[in-house]
């Protein structure tokens, strides 16, 4: 009599990585920390936002949150190209109506005039919430993080990669412009 396999007898499958952007083990390597990537966008967002709003009451987006930081970057006014170069962002009505949700909250304010005259930085207010967001990141966030071992070398290593990331996605995304094709 031949005993019949049970579930213990068979190897364990290994998960299932592909989709149709990994058809090799490269591709499924770039997609994998494309997803990452993805998923620490959503959650840093999260924390940008939930941060912000324990500091202040203003709802803001991850992306208002990080022009409200970059402005007070160096405690020095910024121009919309100065930010959207700052951010690797091409999409200036964005960053302009996010600029006006900035200043409606007192945070930040516009000087000059014309196109190459106007900059923006942060009010007495926005210096405050950008103190107190400090603060709170450095109890939350910091504090935790730098109780990981190696966690510091670790970091360094993924900004390295991540900038080198961006550079290949830019190049990708210029050959993939230089090469498109045209609507039927």
């Amino acid at each position: 009599m031949t005993r019949r396999a049970t579930p213990a007898d068979q190897p364990k499958k290994m998960l299932d990585r592909s989709w149709h952007l990994a058809r090799t083990p490269q591709e499924m390597d770039v997609a994998e920390i494309e997803y990452a990537l993805i998923r620490c966008f959503e959650a840093f967002g999260h924390w940008q936002a939930e941060c912000l709003a324990s500091v202040a009451d203003f709802a803001a987006s991850g992306p208002e949150n990080a022009l409200l930081h970059m402005i007070r970057m160096n405690d020095r006014p910024k121009s919309v190209r100065d930010l959207a170069h700052m951010a690797n962002r091409q999409d200036v009505p964005n960053i302009q109506y996010s600029l006006r949700k900035l200043i409606k909250g007192g945070l930040v304010v516009r000087s000059g005039s014309g196109r190459s005259g106007v900059t923006y930085e942060t009010t007495e207010f926005g210096r405050d919430v950008c103190d107190r967001y400090a603060d709170v990141r450095a109890d939350l966030l910091i504090d935790p993080v730098t109780r990981l071992p190696d966690l510091a070398e670790r970091l360094q290593d993924a900004a390295r990669t991540l900038d080198t990331m961006t550079g290949i996605y830019e190049q990708a995304a210029r050959n993939a412009a230089t090469h498109r094709h045209r609507p039927r």
